[in-house]
């Protein structure tokens, strides 16, 4: 696709008179890279911009009448919407079609299709392009349907749970959109939020967890944060809720079903819940299962007389007075 955008270019442009083809070759930057605006040339041509708008607008009248020369490459824009379910965002669309040296080639080409359109930039879209005038409108009704959901949602949801649309078209429409973000795990959520679009230090840590699915030391949290201080992390895991220390500077997830208390007090919990004497087997297997220390530092805690009791069959109970 590079190579016959590039070839059909250069054909094209062999086309237009000398002054057109400058005008259009500057504009979409197809010999230089840059794009110029209207002013700059106008300026060196020592025309209005207007005249210089009209010089573009004939010479693309002109290349219009000669579509059978590039009518594969609309052929192949026509096959590549529709396999990304009728409309796709300007700069994917791009880098897709004209990899990273011909994108201003493909962008040229895609203004001489009269068969798409391409839809504007705004507050809520990146601009894209797609195979009819109504897609605006579609996708901004869907999407304007999606947001409410999550907004109801209040957390982050699979594709399919999104909305009953044609799975190609649902991931090329949350592309377009500039309030709706996918996470790492695949989800979608609203991008205001801070597990979507972290902005402090603890979100960041937040999201680091959520991806690695482990318990972490602060310091390999650190390793996992570009530009941050292991000690900064640090102070920001001791501080927040979600971070539950579960042994020497090793912090997991309190969604994981870890709470906080310091051994002493997980034995404790683990007595009350069972409502009756435990082995220490028992204990050590239940406490373990919350906290990554060694096996001496739950016994010695559970021999504390000030807390625990053993009976004559070995169990232990939480004394009470």
């Amino acid at each position: 696709m590079e190579l016959n955008c590039k070839q059909i270019v250069s054909e094209l442009l062999k086309l237009l008179n000398q002054k057109q083809r400058e005008v259009i070759s500057r504009r979409f930057g197809l010999e230089s890279g840059n794009k110029e605006t209207l002013e700059a040339i106008g300026k060196d041509f020592s025309v209005t911009r207007e005249r210089v708008r009209q010089i573009e607008r004939d010479g693309f009248l002109k290349l219009e009448e000669a579509q059978n020369k590039y009518q594969k490459v609309l052929q192949c824009f026509d096959q590549y919407l529709k396999k990304n379910g009728g409309l796709k965002r300007e700069d994917l669309a791009l880098a897709d079609l004209g990899g990273n040296n011909f994108k201003n080639q493909v962008f040229f080409l895609l203004n001489l299709d009269k068969t798409l359109v391409k839809s504007s930039e705004n507050e809520d879209f990146y601009p894209f392009w797609s195979k009819g005038k109504d897609y605006s409108s579609f996708a901004k009704k869907n999407l304007d349907l999606i947001y409410d959901k999550l907004k109801k949602s209040g957390k982050p949801l699979k594709l399919k749970e999104l909305a009953s649309i044609n799975q190609d078209t649902l991931i090329s429409l949350l592309e377009t959109s500039k309030k709706i973000q996918r996470t790492l795990e695949g989800l979608y959520g609203l991008k205001e939020w801070p597990e979507i679009n972290p902005k402090r230090i603890k979100d960041k840590a937040y999201l680091v967890f959520k991806k690695e699915k482990k318990p972490l030391h602060f310091s390999e949290v650190a390793n996992l944060i570009p530009a941050s201080l292991p000690q900064t992390v640090h102070n920001e895991l001791i501080k927040d809720s979600r971070f539950i220390l579960v042994g020497r500077g090793i912090y997991a997830l309190n969604e994981w079903g870890y709470e906080k208390g310091v051994v002493k007090d997980v034995i404790g919990r683990v007595l009350k819940e069972a409502g009756k004497p435990l082995a220490k087997d028992d204990i050590l297997k239940k406490v373990l299962g919350q906290r990554l220390v060694k096996e001496n530092t739950v016994l010695l805690n559970l021999g504390n007389r000030k807390y625990f009791k053993k009976d004559s069959g070995g169990c232990y109970t939480f004394r009470t007075s």
